[in-house]
């Protein structure tokens, strides 16, 4: 496939000849299907109808699909028996899980602040009382304990960081370690 600034270009894999022409139209490429009949199969699903609809209306159960059918509750749903015949590929991907990591019995490190967790979360649906939209939570890996901090922008995340880091430290009169995050933007930067 290629482009230019008026048209879009579809080329056989095989003998690279072009096979359908797109013209630009508000900057949305537009194939005339009626002048290519000859050509459309490319376009056409392989599927039977009845697992079409299955994939149109996000991988709906077949079961769900014959109620909604039954009640007539879809227009332009065409009256097909929707019987579960063999595996869809997407919903069976969808249903895996991950295998859960094993608990770690062991606490890899020595004395508090060696290693802090952390990650940011927001913006949440409902405000705090402080008026406050995202958190910051902070977890000891060696004691577990957590500091969740309300911010209102997630810009805030490292002066609220810092202010707290300077707290616990002068507390336990110990320095941080190291941090673990998700690496998400917030905290990779140059401030952390």
């Amino acid at each position: 496939m290629s482009f230019d600034s008026h048209n879009c270009f579809i080329e056989s894999k095989h003998d690279k000849k072009i096979k359908h022409v797109g013209h630009r139209t508000n900057n949305v490429y537009m194939i005339n299907l009626d002048e290519t009949l000859n050509h459309a199969q490319c376009f056409l699903s392989k599927e039977d109808e009845s697992w079409l609809w299955h994939t149109r209306i996000a991988h709906i159960n077949m079961e769900h699909l014959n109620k909604l059918i039954s009640k007539n509750l879809v227009i332009g749903l065409p009256k097909l028996k929707f019987e579960k015949d063999r595996l869809c590929d997407a919903c069976q991907k969808g249903k895996q899980v991950r295998v859960s990591f094993k608990s770690k019995n062991i606490v890899s490190t020595t004395q508090p602040l060696q290693l802090l967790h952390m990650d940011l979360f927001g913006p949440s649906k409902i405000m705090s009382f402080g008026g406050n939209y995202y958190a910051l939570v902070i977890v000891d890996d060696y004691s577990i304990f957590t500091w969740t901090l309300f911010l209102t922008h997630k810009r805030d995340a490292f002066l609220a960081f810092k202010k707290l880091t300077k707290i616990i430290q002068n507390k336990k009169n110990l320095n941080i370690a190291s941090i673990r995050s998700d690496l998400g933007g917030e905290f990779e930067n140059k401030d952390f």
